[in-house]
């Protein structure tokens, strides 16, 4: 299992004084960047790369043994995919034209300003980061092989679509930047995101809180925790759900509800990797990857200012959406199988077998509530199984409850909203009844018992119909 340091490949400093060394990594460590190697001798610098494959390097011009010029150029050859960035005293011009002219990332003057290096290595790893993650999902996208099915073994799917995310998901699932997972409720977001945390081989644990609802102060106490005397009613030091999640991941359910002031706060965790317990002085380092879910249309969210941009532009670095079950029809057979099987492992009950036209029904409901609706209805109806073939009733109760989708009050036009305002010409009565009975008989896969059941009329007249168009 692996550890979360930030970045994920380290930062090299090579510089001969030992004392420079030191308060840089300390100004480093300061800010979270805490993946830092020291080399003090300028003859081992190349050998330190080589073995460290570095994510930026740090680099000072003047050493004895081989100068940071001539590092400079040596690395431009051999590693031209890692930043240098430059840090000398010689504060001229052509200086940091020849440095960059050698492939130097950028130049920094000693005495170095803080905040100057800090920004300066930020933007060097993220640029590092981002070509390292875009080749590795284009490598993997140009695979059709899911390399690790094991970690989507509870996503029960054959869909080429969601084939596509597994694959995605193996791409990014070693990046320390946030993934944000979109799709309507019911879909299995959490199911993803544990994936995700499994692929990674992070060492923490998987932590996942709901924030919804949660207001300013629940949020703040439920992720940073508390000192004793904090509030009132604070009688003992509580732990949050970020060191809890020390080292692992901290899953964040329907952040598209986060109240705007709990947006700030993750903000700087996310940016600052630090955030500061109700009742403390001083911040605590975070070392968490953080992925975050919602079925909310954020870009409407921030379109209205519910939802901040610069949060947005933070949690979404990798992003993909999970389709409804309506989407993937071919799956209904596999999940149908695989909650049958566990309903009747639960209830004690043998697994029932179904007729072929359930299939067909569930064809044809839109699944609002996707797999976890599914679910439950396959429950309900072993629940209600006695013996031989399962019974259709309770499907189709169901599915009549919750769907204007069968039946006759299907409304065939709205308040200015007609189904035939597009045509020049209305169709006959004979030619719109021929098309509708073809729509339903297909969508029914040819079964009448079906097809008039979407109708709204009894098999017998479907029959009569169809006979009449056949003449």
């Amino acid at each position: 299992m692996k550890s979360l340091k930030y970045p994920k490949l380290p930062i090299l400093l090579v510089d001969d004084e030992t004392d420079a060394l030191e308060t840089i990594k300390m100004v480093l460590l300061s800010v979270g960047l805490d993946h830092v190697i020291l080399c003090s001798d300028s003859r081992k610098a190349m050998a330190s790369i080589a073995k460290t494959n570095a994510a930026v390097i740090l680099l000072d011009l003047t050493m004895p043994y081989i100068t940071g010029d001539e590092l400079l150029k040596q690395i431009s050859q051999e590693f031209p995919s890692i930043s240098v960035i430059v840090i000398t005293g010689q504060n001229r011009l052509e200086t940091a034209v020849g440095c960059m002219k050698n492939g130097a990332f950028d130049y920094v003057v000693k005495p170095v300003e803080t905040n100057r290096l800090i920004s300066t290595v930020k933007r060097a790893i993220e640029i590092q980061e981002l070509r390292d993650e875009n080749r590795s999902i284009r490598q993997n996208l140009m695979s059709t092989k899911v390399e690790h099915p094991e970690a989507f073994a509870k996503i029960i799917t054959a869909n080429s679509g969601m084939r596509s995310i597994f694959k995605y998901i193996e791409a990014i699932a070693n990046s320390p930047q946030p993934i944000l997972i979109t799709g309507e409720t019911g879909v299995g977001k959490e199911l993803f995101a544990r994936a995700i945390h499994k692929l990674s081989e992070l060492s923490g644990p998987f932590v996942s809180v709901n924030v919804a609802g949660l207001d300013d102060n629940a949020f703040s106490d439920t992720l940073f925790g508390h000192l004793k005397g904090a509030f009132t009613g604070a009688e003992s030091v509580r732990s949050g759900l970020i060191e809890k999640a020390a080292g692992g991941t901290l899953f964040l359910d329907e952040i598209g509800d986060l109240n705007h002031n709990s947006q700030i706060k993750l903000l700087r965790v996310i940016q600052e990797r630090e955030y500061l317990p109700l009742g403390a002085d001083v911040n605590k380092k975070s070392n968490i990857r953080i992925l975050v879910a919602t079925n909310q249309d954020l870009d409407q969210q921030q379109n209205s200012g519910a939802f901040r941009r610069d949060l947005f532009y933070r949690i979404s670095t990798h992003y993909f959406k999970i389709p409804p079950l309506r989407q993937r029809l071919d799956d209904l057979p596999l999940l149908l199988d695989h909650f049958l099987q566990i309903a009747a492992d639960t209830l004690n009950k043998e697994k029932p077998s179904y007729p072929k036209e359930l299939l067909i029904l569930l064809n044809n409901y839109p699944f609002l509530g996707n797999i976890r609706e599914f679910e439950a209805i396959v429950f309900d109806a072993v629940s209600r199984h006695d013996s031989g073939m399962l019974s259709m009733k309770v499907f189709k109760h169901r599915m009549g409850q919750n769907t204007d989708a069968f039946g006759p009050e299907t409304p065939i036009a709205s308040e200015g909203n007609s189904l035939f305002s597009e045509l020049e010409e209305l169709p006959s009565i004979r030619c719109a009844t021929q098309a509708l009975i073809a729509e339903a008989m297909k969508r029914a896969q040819g079964n009448q018992t079906i097809a008039s059941r979407y109708l709204g009329i009894s098999r017998p007249a479907l029959s009569r119909r169809l006979k009449s168009t056949e003449e």
